[in-house]
């Protein structure tokens, strides 16, 4: 580029340790030649490439595609238009926009390797933008499968036609991403400045794109090498030891728990400006003392609410649990009470009535009409109570990506898959659930025994994380689970006595088509402007 101007966000933001891990500098537009003079305002240029990392979408998060949720309110994508499988290339969700995250990148590492900036520098530097690259990769390869991997800068005015290309297939997308992280890896340091990536991160991303391969979707055969590895690099991850369990589950996702020891890597938030995080409204519950507190984007099913353990540790269906359905929330495990508000639980003070026939606002919706809890539950977890109001932007917490109570669950999927039951498999579980309060899992299972648990064990833990689509996705479980409706509770009374039945959620019929939905179409829009690609099966 000649002397051209690159604008950089206006909010572009520079990671500092410690007292100001976050600093929000204001930018209009940065001249190509001075960009690359000096190391700081190159470091605008990468941190803008952070920004663009995807944070969840408040107002209809990932998590409601799935069994775990739905939204609250009517009319949004999950539940009109993906939940009924009823979506096309015109119209569906998906994440093809990174290419324009992917071509900062690559703008980045072409600019920084040609520049005159001190090698070190330039090192840690050029391998986190090819980290997010290969992120932001990621993502495309897990909703859409193969696409075109694309690693120089593409100029449409200058190349013309040479800028449209043909998707690679999936192994090779996957190949491309998995190798740059490899490579990449060593260059990384093990700790760094808060928000950027480090070695453990890279390694966690590779990891969890070969546990995703490994799964049936990629794996048909169940080729146990495709286990194996997962395995070893989550283990390499573990034998950092730089990561533990966070104490408290409760406040791991607060703001003022950022970048904690369990944290790998995470979307930095800064409240009160266009990086702020303001989930707390948006799918926090919805009324307290008859006021309207948030918007109820995620109202948590009743299928994940039965995940949830006995304080025992035992699962609801064990005639050993104590498990009483018309006393649905007594004595269950600690995560239930941290993630979940439910009938006769406080919230702010107030206690929540989900109840029939009483009055209250927050009454189970049976009839979807978009007025409170569609399920009967509002989500806690993660939920500062300091920011739970409907228009609060004043929230700094940081959006989790991977953390490593996810890298010992994987580690214990893949090793489980690749070679039974062992002691670390055991080990890793238990400490997740030692965490909260639970006791360790019995002894002597075989692995299929092992293998419900950890899926078990895994859904509770990373609930409303944006984890359990892509899980029912690489296991091939979605044309099982999502061809069901998800389920509500509903509370009513009975000749003089509270009656809690389980029903069909208002709104949360589902339907899955196993033949095109494991992968998401090419946008329309992309099809059109290029003659190259292929859509996807089954895609009209």
């Amino acid at each position: 580029m000649k002397r051209q101007l690159l604008v950089i966000t206006l909010m572009a933001f520079t990671f500092f340790s410690c007292k100001k891990f976050l600093e929000v500098n204001p930018r209009d537009q940065v001249s190509d030649g001075t960009l690359w003079e000096n190391t700081a305002n190159a470091d605008l240029f990468l941190n803008d490439i952070y920004a663009s990392v995807p944070s969840t979408d408040v107002s209809d998060p990932w998590e409601n595609y799935s069994d775990n949720s739905m939204n609250g309110q009517a009319g949004r994508i999950s539940t009109n238009i993906y939940g009924p499988s009823i979506y096309t290339p015109s119209n569906a969700p998906g994440f093809w926009g990174q290419y324009t995250n992917i071509r900062k990148a690559n703008l980045f590492i072409a600019k920084a390797t040609a520049s005159k900036l001190p090698e070190a520098w330039k090192k840690t530097r050029i391998a986190e933008a090819r980290f997010l690259r290969a992120y932001f990769y990621s993502l495309l390869w897990t909703y859409h499968g193969g696409v075109p991997i694309i690693k120089e800068v593409l100029n449409l005015k200058e190349q013309g036609e040479e800028v449209f290309r043909a998707r690679n297939t999936a192994q090779e997308t996957f190949n491309f991403i998995t190798t740059e992280l490899n490579e990449i890896a060593p260059d990384l340091d093990v700790t760094a400045e808060s928000g950027r990536a480090t070695r453990g991160a890279a390694l966690t991303l590779k990891g969890s794109c070969e546990l995703f391969n490994a799964g049936a979707l990629h794996n048909p055969t169940n080729d146990k090498a495709k286990w194996e590895l997962a395995a070893t690099t989550f283990k390499k991850v573990i034998d950092q030891n730089t990561y533990k369990l966070f104490a408290d589950y409760n406040t791991l996702f607060f703001e003022e728990n950022n970048n904690n020891v369990e944290v790998i890597f995470s979307r930095q938030h800064l409240g009160g400006t266009s990086l702020a995080n303001s989930r707390d409204g948006q799918i926090g519950p919805r009324f307290v003392r008859g006021a309207l507190t948030g918007w109820g984007h995620v109202n948590p099913t009743q299928d994940v609410v039965d995940e949830y353990a006995m304080a025992n540790g035992l699962p609801i269906t064990d005639p050993a649990s104590g498990y009483d359905p018309q006393k649905p929330y007594e004595n269950r495990e600690k995560r239930f009470y941290q993630s979940i508000v439910y009938d006769g639980s406080t919230w702010l003070g107030d206690v929540m009535i989900m109840k029939q026939g009483v009055g209250s606002l927050n009454a189970t919706d049976l009839n979807n009409s978009s007025i409170s809890t569609r399920t009967g539950y509002y989500i806690r977890k993660g939920i500062n109570p300091k920011y739970a109001t409907a228009s609060n932007n004043l929230n700094s917490a940081n959006w989790i990506i991977f953390r490593y109570a996810e890298v010992l669950l994987s580690y214990a999927e893949a090793r489980n898959e690749a070679t039974g039951p062992d002691q670390s498999v055991y080990d890793a579980i238990n400490a997740i659930r030692k965490r909260s309060e639970l006791p360790d899992l019995t002894p002597g299972m075989n692995q299929n025994q092992l293998r419900i648990a950890i899926q078990r064990e895994r859904r509770v833990e990373l609930a409303f994380e944006d984890k359990r689509l892509p899980d029912l996705l690489r296991l091939k479980l979605a044309e099982v689970i999502l061809n069901n409706p998800v389920h509500a509770i509903k509370i009513e009374m009975v000749n003089n006595v509270w009656v809690y039945t389980i029903v069909p959620a208002g709104g949360g019929n589902r339907a899955f088509f196993p033949n095109k939905n494991y992968f998401l179409p090419i946008p329309q829009s992309a099809m059109d402007k290029n003659s190259k690609l292929v859509q996807n099966p089954n895609y009209l």
